[in-house]
């Protein structure tokens, strides 16, 4: 959710700080706050709301210290206010902290016992007076901070620094995402290596309940139990230049723009296209013998999986079990033997997919991920890694990483269907060469952006929107409510069309926009009787077709043309029109696309 970040530098590092948290902003943008260690002492500045008001404060009021954290806040506990904001601290020890600390209420409670006053709402400031009082009980800072963090449940990742010691930090990781960066005479702290990217390619994970002593000359990882542990340094691809704008309004923008190349970077991966077929990794297993692929993600992810659905159960005739992540994580649903389980995430660190996942790990399934963070506590976790290329991406609302995930999920379906004999040398590279021509048709759909603009200024005034859809079309209808809803703030459910009938057309009147994704394929016909139900009720609907108006035989407000493509292709080209709808009228609408309120990019708490 937050943003954490950590810096024992040469030279005031609290611009640095601030430019760090620019490249974590996505994760959460209710305040934002530094802290750094100047003379022997702990100071700080904090600001509600974006970091801009931090960068202001700073400006005014600058720190010195060389040794600081700072933190970006999507807030869990307490307000977002600039008292909420973090850092938190004491006299001692200052603290910044993403995720949940789910007993905070009983080590409060003792704390206030012990005589400690609190002057937030949040269950941060716990930590930063519970590694306190064993300070003042004689304890040094790596002492203190062993005993308080085995105090701790929950997950998150933690970032302290402490009054009197400049050369000194130290993080913990439990459940949330935390690196270490490696530099000359310089180490760093951050929630992932975009964040560390100007500073050093040179990271090293913590594992689950690892933490990390931070001296200017290197590192000493302990394990949750305190002893010594060697952990792996890598070379990081993140860079500076990946989390700029360009000449993009918003990131969301340059995101949806960059589609056509991850796409190939992605398809590339998994694709002989020389041989048209499919070119997998070995996963371990006999994909000829699944007898059932379970499916878990949450959010946009679930309805990538909800296309693969359709796909591993039409082409490799699979059958499939799929449920978002916060509910199957707690149905304890029986898993047959020799089974593989499939976990879909952008950050890899999706807390109730991760438990999904360890729950169907005991239950001795094989474990696949389809992540767009290959060092993600996900990945770490899985049998084996289907990485997505699209790239950081920074926009709370997901685009390049949900049609990365959809082309990875389409050569998984491809990959068993041709183990399993269901799918001919033929029709394998009849369904390759519809996937290696999505890219060309997305180009061709961003080149014409001014219907979407067009469409902006009607639809921005909707209270209500419906999107309908069948087959496959139905999960790109969800996504496209989706998307409407998280950026633009207008109410929008998307729709089986054939449930029309079964309650939803009570709700058509010719004040609500109806969306109707149709390709003209098989069931095309189907949904066209839908959409004359719609009309005959004076509904204004927005056809997103290849096929022309006049096939429809009713009056459409307005068409949006789709080039025609292979039904099985779809998803991924009909993906495009439900992001630019979605960010036409949100950007007409003037809300903060980028970071749509109440929401971040990364969700690692229940």
């Amino acid at each position: 959710m937050c943003g954490i970040v950590g810096i024992l530098g040469e030279k005031p590092v609290a611009n640095e700080l601030v430019d760090a948290l620019r490249r974590l902003e996505y994760r959460g943008y209710d305040s934002a706050g530094v802290a750094t260690v100047e003379n022997g002492h702990l100071d700080r500045r904090r600001a509600e709301g974006k970091l801009r008001n931090l960068a202001e404060r700073l400006s005014r009021q600058p720190l010195k210290g060389r040794a600081g954290i700072g933190h970006t806040r999507w807030a869990t506990h307490g307000a977002p206010n600039e008292q909420n904001a973090h850092p938190h601290m004491t006299d001692k020890v200052s603290v910044v902290h993403n995720g949940i600390i789910e007993n905070f209420r009983e080590i409060k409670e003792t704390l206030a016992r012990e005589g400690v006053t609190f002057s937030s709402e949040t269950d941060t400031e716990v930590v930063a007076h519970l590694i306190t009082a064993e300070m003042r009980r004689g304890a040094d800072p790596v002492t203190a901070t062993g005993k308080a963090l085995g105090q701790l449940k929950g997950a998150f990742a933690l970032a302290i620094i402490f009054a009197g010691y400049d050369d000194l930090m130290i993080g913990a990781r439990e459940g949330s995402p935390l690196a270490v960066g490696h530099g000359e005479g310089e180490m760093y702290l951050g929630s992932d290596a975009i964040a560390l990217a100007p500073f050093t390619d040179r990271i090293t994970y913590l594992e689950e309940g690892d933490w990390v002593i931070l001296h200017r000359g290197g590192a000493e990882f302990r394990d949750r139990n305190g002893r010594k542990v060697t952990r792996k340094s890598i070379t990081s691809s993140a860079s500076g230049f990946l989390v700029d704008k360009g000449n993009h309004k918003h990131f969301m923008l340059k995101e949806i723009h960059e589609q056509p190349e991850v796409i190939s970077h992605t398809l590339t991966n998994y694709i002989d296209l020389v041989a048209g077929k499919v070119a997998f990794p070995d996963l371990g297993i006999d994909l000829a013998q699944v007898p059932r692929v379970t499916i878990s993600a949450c959010g946009t992810a679930y309805l990538a999986g909800l296309v693969a659905k359709y796909w591993l159960e039409r082409y490799a005739r699979v059958p499939v079990e799929i449920d978002v992540a916060s509910e199957m994580r707690y149905r304890e649903a029986p898993m047959p033997a020799g089974g593989v389980a499939l976990f879909i995430s952008q950050s890899g660190e999706t807390a109730d997919t991760l438990a999904t996942l360890r729950y169907c790990k005991a239950q001795g399934q094989r474990i696949l991920s389809v992540v767009n963070v290959r060092t993600s506590t996900i990945a770490r976790e899985s049998h084996a890694v289907l990485p997505t290329l699209a790239g950081p991406e920074i926009g709370v609302a997901s685009t390049k990483a949900f049609t990365c995930q959809l082309a990875t999920l389409a050569c998984f379906a491809l990959a068993i269907g041709r183990a399993k004999g269901t799918i001919t040398p033929e029709k394998e590279r009849e369904l390759i060469q519809a996937l290696t021509e999505v890219p060309r048709h997305m180009v061709g759909l961003l080149r014409e952006e001014q219907p979407y603009e067009d469409l902006a200024h009607w639809l921005s005034k909707a209270r209500d929107v419906l999107y309908l859809g069948r087959g496959t079309a139905f999960p790109i209808a969800m996504e496209g409510a989706l998307k409407l809803k998280e950026i633009s703030y207008i109410h929008a459910e998307g729709y089986a069309a054939g449930e029309m009938k079964h309650g939803p057309i009570a709700l058509i009147d010719e004040n609500v926009p109806v969306v109707v994704v149709a390709p003209d394929d098989d069931l095309f016909e189907k949904t066209v009787s839908n959409m004359q139900e719609v009309a005959a009720r004076g509904g204004q609907i927005v056809l997103v077709s290849d096929a022309s108006s006049e096939k429809v035989g009713c009056r459409v407000a307005t068409h949006l043309s789709v080039p025609s493509v292979h039904p099985f292709v779809t998803p991924l080209v009909y993906a495009l029109p439900m992001q630019l709808i979605a960010y036409h009228t949100a950007t007409f609408m003037g809300t903060d696309v980028d970071q749509p309120r109440n929401l971040a990019k990364s969700v690692t708490v229940e």
